[in-house]
């Protein structure tokens, strides 16, 4: 029995999967949590790792592993190897302003076209600016730039500062990453497969180590001579993971929801509503991120005082477009369509419309319309959707299962629960033994 690893190193925790290569079975597995915030210092990250490889009963007898883990945070690392300062996350908004200078000075099209991105708060290039501009002195000290799976990769190979747990020692040049991960920084090239330097410089001011892009069919090796995968972005890890293929839509109803479909082709989007990334298996992603997914259902299913399984129920009862009530879920703003300070609306209210089940459809319908809105972006670009696969917590509602065909107009398969960012990176771990 072959055995390889997968790991998912989330925004809230480290998921890691031991799972057999002939069955695709999952044999053990561990868990450990993040710390909160939105500027966490990496070596919590790394703790997690260890504690979860750990909590799964350790790694001697596995024989390929590779991580999946949060896209776009800063790890900014000096000519040591060591961390200039906590990473800045992709739900870190601290970089706004600096977004918007470089939309101003490049053009939003050309970033479109060089990078695939318009860039907004989240990227790692509108990171590295404001890290310029508010920290000088920390940006001079950067000599390389890292994403989170691939830091916790070059540690786990056993590179790093000088210490024991450093074999390799602090060299640079042997960090890697994937294409998927590279594609959501802002400064690498989706059509040429190369970093544009220039965006990179402009962001931080000068130039800098970064992690070499591999392909899907290229692996490093561990100090125990293990093969070590790529790695992914957690998005590109999970489509790995649920076996999205060509014409696939991928929708994940988390506390955000996201729809990335699997496309041969590269999309450009000069709006900044798609976001042009890669996949981890040669093909592209793009995807588009709304802020309101399952916490419409919780903001609601808290209203009429019922659990999920209550809210489903009453949902179902009440008839498709919940007798004219409709409800527009921007409770937090929103991210597509741009509306950062828009809020959540009820309409279409009457005698007859307003019930508790009319209420349950609409949050349900309401829901799944903002993210048939990213459908219908990415169908705008040309990209053929043909099934939609629908993961995340929200897709274990029932209603959200049934209801969702009639709004996202496509056909929806539902898989099981599973890690699937995790079980994709052991997939890329499997692929390497064969």
């Amino acid at each position: 029995m072959a055995l390889v690893m997968g790991v998912d190193s989330s925004t809230q925790s480290c998921k890691v999967v031991i799972v057999d290569i002939d069955t695709g079975s999952v044999v053990r597995e561990g868990r450990a949590s993040h710390p909160d915030g939105t500027s966490v210092d990496p070596e919590a990250w790394w703790t997690a790792l260890q504690q979860a490889i750990a909590d799964a009963g350790g790694i001697d007898d596995v024989a390929a592993w590779a991580i999946g883990g949060q896209q776009h945070g800063m790890v900014a690392l000096d000519a040591d190897g060591r961390v200039v300062r906590d990473a800045l996350l992709w739900n870190d908004t601290r970089s706004a302003q600096a977004a918007a200078d470089l939309v101003a000075e490049f053009g939003a099209e050309s970033l479109a076209e060089r990078s695939g991105l318009v860039p907004v708060a989240s990227f790692t290039i509108t990171k590295l600016r404001w890290l310029r501009d508010a920290e000088p002195d920390n940006a001079a000290r950067v000599a390389a730039v890292a994403l989170p799976h691939d830091w916790l990769t070059w540690r786990l190979r056993g590179f790093g500062p000088a210490g024991p747990g450093s074999p390799g020692g602090a060299d640079l040049g042997e960090l890697v990453t994937d294409r998927s991960d590279a594609s959501g920084t802002g400064y690498w090239n989706p059509a040429t497969g190369e970093y544009d330097r220039d965006l990179l410089v402009a962001a931080l001011g000068h130039d800098v180590v970064l992690p070499r892009v591999l392909d899907p069919d290229v692996y490093v090796t561990d100090a125990e001579g293990r093969p070590v995968g790529a790695g992914a972005g957690d998005n590109a890890a999970a489509a790995l993971g649920v076996g999205a293929a060509l014409g696939d839509v991928v929708v994940s109803i988390g506390t955000s929801g996201t729809v990335f479909a699997v496309s041969a082709q590269r999309t450009v989007d000069p709006t900044g509503i798609v976001a042009g990334f890669a996949s981890a298996d040669g093909h592209f992603l793009p995807l588009v991120c709304t802020l309101n997914a399952s916490r419409v259902l919780d903001a609601i299913r808290g209203i009429l005082g019922v659990d999920h399984v209550e809210l489903s129920a009453l949902a179902l009862a009440a008839e498709p477009g919940a007798g004219g009530l409709a409800l527009v879920p921007y409770f937090e703003g929103e991210r597509t369509p741009n509306l950062p300070d828009a809020t959540a609306s009820l309409s279409g209210m009457t005698l007859a419309s307003t019930t508790r089940e009319n209420l349950a459809r609409a949050a349900v319908e309401g829901m799944l319309s903002g993210l048939a809105a990213g459908l219908d972006a990415v169908r705008g670009l040309g990209v053929p959707l043909e099934r939609a696969l629908l993961i995340g917590g929200g897709a274990q509602s029932e209603a959200v299962r049934r209801i969702a065909p009639q709004v996202l107009g496509i056909p929806v398969e539902v898989p099981a629960p599973a890690e699937y960012v995790a079980l994709g990176a052991a997939r890329q771990a499997a692929a390497l033994l064969r």
